[in-house]
């Protein structure tokens, strides 16, 4: 009876080992069959997108798997796993979106601001327009403005380089004249120098002289009856620039010279250097002389007289803010509507050219 027993629970363990046994065996299988059947697809399909939920399991597995078999077990390789981990530890110890929010961006007026601050004020640094901004009302950080110059390839630092010429000639304008020649052709092909002066500040032209041999003396005399001009509407000026033609002879400029103006000689084939006279030369050519024939020197004389003072006193310039140069010594006029008002127009130099004014 006692050996009976025995043998019945030795065969229902030794059952239930085999019935284990057989659980491993049939789970190794069912494993071979996925793998094959994991191998089987990627073959057939070019790319598998994975979405956050499975990246996400399979980077958990990963952990109970020894890494050496994760390119046999997993259908990415062992790199994108453990980036998909660091992913994921990253993402929970992100903190961004309990920041508060940092300093507003600086409007882009206000840039825009501290770079024409720059622009128009070369000496000034980024303390000194922080300062200006500080006194207009508007709170900012002098570091903020270094870097929106810095950013700009402007010099934050008070050392930047010094005025262009455009710059030093606006500012000193009100005190330099500036001369030279303009020749004209006549209908007989007869050669005629009128000698220009103009002043940088007005814009405004004067007519020194017309010859058809200027010589040292000439010029020079033709310079003293300029200045007598000047003079009369009590004109004070600093420097004359000119080129260095041999008709500006020593007597010349010590016509200049006498009422404490400097000469300025341009260099040597070098337009640019007295450029506003060079413009209004063009402009004398453009607008009058290549559209006229000139008779001869009195002829000359009573047409630049009067294209001049049409000049002076009607045609506005851009340099001056679309004003004449009369108005750029009185000032602007008025605002109107001209629908308002009857327009006159009066005929220069023969219909060359016109004026318009509002009639009385």
């Amino acid at each position: 009876m006692l050996l009976s027993m025995v043998y019945r629970v030795t065969r229902r363990v030794l059952g239930s080992v085999a019935v284990l046994l057989r659980r491993e065996v049939s789970k190794d299988a069912e494993l071979l069959v996925l793998r094959h059947e994991n191998v089987v697809l990627r073959r057939q399909i070019v790319r598998v997108r994975y979405e956050p939920a499975d990246r996400f399991w399979f980077a958990v597995l990963s952990s109970l798997i020894p890494r050496r078999r994760w390119a046999e077990v997993f259908p990415v390789s062992p790199a994108t796993l453990l980036v998909w981990h660091r992913r994921l530890v990253a993402r929970k110890w992100d903190y961004s979106a309990r920041r508060r929010p940092g300093r507003p961006p600086t409007a882009a007026a206000v840039k825009k601001l501290v770079l024409t601050m720059a622009k128009d004020n070369p000496i000034w640094g980024h303390r000194r327009i922080q300062g200006e901004l500080v006194k207009l009302g508007h709170q900012i950080a002098s570091s903020t403005v270094w870097e929106i110059l810095h950013a700009a390839g402007i010099d934050p630092a008070p050392r930047r380089s010094g005025p262009t010429w455009k710059q030093f000639l606006t500012t000193q304008a009100n005190g330099i004249l500036a001369i030279d020649f303009v020749h004209v052709d006549t209908i007989g092909l007869k050669r005629l120098y009128a000698l220009i002066l103009i002043e940088h500040g007005t814009r405004r032209a004067h007519l020194a002289g017309v010859t058809a041999h200027p010589t040292g003396e000439w010029t020079a005399q033709a310079a003293r009856n300029v200045l007598m001009d000047l003079a009369e509407r009590d004109k004070k000026f600093k420097f004359l620039i000119r080129d260095r033609d041999t008709k500006f002879t020593d007597g010349f400029d010590a016509v200049f010279a006498d009422e404490g103006i400097q000469i300025l000689k341009s260099p040597p084939r070098a337009p640019r250097a007295n450029a506003i006279c060079e413009r209004i030369i063009g402009e004398l050519r453009r607008e009058l002389l290549d559209r006229i024939l000139i008779i001869n020197e009195e002829h000359l004389r009573r047409t630049l007289t009067s294209y001049l003072t049409h000049r002076n006193e009607a045609r506005p310039h851009r340099a001056l803010r679309q004003l004449t140069p009369a108005q750029a010594e009185t000032g602007p006029p008025a605002p109107v509507n001209l629908a308002d008002y009857r327009i006159r127009r009066k005929p220069i130099l023969g219909g060359l050219t016109h004026e318009y004014q509002i009639a009385a």
